[in-house]
């Protein structure tokens, strides 16, 4: 498995954002949830419109952990919800799949779209690049670890940062200007 980084520059996130509105409403809101979210793929691809549409706070049982979590929807992302849920039933899921039924895009289908949409880019795409980039803008925002352990429900802090590659980035500014000539 390749290790993904964060998105750390926000014009490239907003230029991702743009493009993605242009070529697919769903596929923008997936990015769109993801990074204002932190929520796992397997998480966001069980929303629902009920779960989102005039709700102040996404409230779901995460898979992995079966702990309940509760997600702030900010302003941002309430503006752009409210529009995508015109229209749509409460029990339609919040990224639906063409293949027909009731049902969401898979997993597999998440990657593709996010792989297919860092290839327009020239970077790496994954749906953990969703949650790490959440983090990374989260932890330079607020430079607060222990409120990024508790969303990420992480042991330590070392833990959270190497997640969010805030590590790594110290790791290299520690011996960026070291020489020996």
């Amino acid at each position: 498995m390749n290790y993904v980084e964060p998105l750390r520059n926000k014009k490239m996130i907003r230029n991702i954002l743009v493009y993605l509105k242009n070529k697919n409403e769903r596929d923008y809101m997936l990015f769109l949830v993801g990074v204002h979210t932190g929520l796992r793929i397997s998480d966001l691809l069980r929303l629902r419109i009920r779960d989102v549409k005039d709700k102040s706070h996404i409230v779901l049982v995460e898979k992995k952990t079966n702990k309940t979590r509760r997600v702030l929807i900010n302003k941002e992302l309430k503006l752009e919800l409210k529009q995508y849920c015109k229209g749509k039933q409460h029990y339609e899921f919040l990224f639906p799949s063409r293949e027909g039924g009731n049902n969401p895009i898979s997993r597999v289908r998440a990657y593709q779209i996010l792989y297919q949409t860092g290839e327009v880019f020239g970077i790496h795409l994954s749906c953990h690049t969703l949650r790490k980039t959440f983090g990374y803008i989260h932890y330079k925002s607020n430079n607060d670890v222990v409120y990024l352990m508790e969303i990420f429900n992480h042991a330590t802090p070392r833990i959270t940062l190497r997640y969010i590659g805030v590590m790594q980035d110290q790791l290299d500014k520690s011996t960026e200007d070291m020489s020996f000539l």
